[in-house]
C-alpha cells in the first residue's frame, strides 16, 4: 500500500527536470478524461485556502482519481528510439515490435493514476496538453518490454510505501 501523501511530496521534490512542481497532479474523471491540473484553483472537496499541495491532493482523492506526472516520453520514428525525460533522462533503443506497439502515442506524460478514495494505482500516460477536449489518461498494459520496464522502474523509484 502506497503512502499517498509522501509519494506526492517525493514526486514534487524531484520533478524540476520535467514538470512544474505545482502542476504534477491532474484530476482524472472516472471516464479517464482529464480535469484540472491546477489544484490551487480548486476550492471544492473541502479544500481550505491555506492547505499545502499534498493535503489538497489527499482531499481531492476522496472524490476524484488523480494522475501524478512522473515524466514524459517522445518516440523517434525510423530509428526506433524513445527518449524518456524524468528525474534522470534516458534514451532507449527499441525493437521494431516494441516501437510499433508504443510509438503511435508520440509524446505523452507518464505516471500513476491513484484511484479515488483508495491507495490503488495504475501506471499509464496522459496527453501532453490536458487542455484538449479529448485529453485522457490511458492505462499501460503491463509487459516485459524494455520500454514498459523502464517506465515502471522510474515510477517505482518515486513511490513511498
Amino acid at each position: 500500500m502506497i503512502n499517498v501523501f509522501e509519494t506526492i511530496k517525493n514526486i514534487r521534490a524531484t520533478c524540476d527536470n520535467y514538470a512544474d512542481p505545482d502542476l504534477v497532479a491532474t484530476v482524472v474523471h472516472d471516464s479517464y478524461y482529464m480535469g484540472s491540473n491546477n489544484v490551487f484553483e480548486l476550492s471544492s472537496f473541502g479544500i481550505e485556502k491555506d492547505d499545502p499541495f499534498e493535503e489538497r491532493i489527499v482531499k481531492i482523492l476522496k472524490h476524484e482519481n488523480v494522475f501524478l506526472n512522473c515524466g514524459m516520453y517522445a518516440f523517434m520514428p525510423i530509428i526506433n528510439e524513445c527518449d524518456i525525460y524524468s528525474t534522470e533522462d534516458c534514451h532507449l533503443k527499441l525493437t521494431k515490435e516494441e516501437f510499433e506497439k508504443y510509438s503511435h502515442e508520440k509524446e505523452r506524460v507518464f505516471g500513476l493514476l491513484i484511484k479515488k478514495d483508495s491507495t490503488d494505482f495504475t501506471i499509464g500516460s496522459c496527453d501532453l496538453c490536458g487542455c484538449s477536449i479529448d485529453a485522457a489518461f490511458k492505462p499501460m498494459e503491463k509487459s516485459d518490454s524494455k520500454f514498459y520496464k523502464k517506465i515502471e522502474d522510474i515510477i517505482d523509484s518515486k513511490i513511498i510505501y
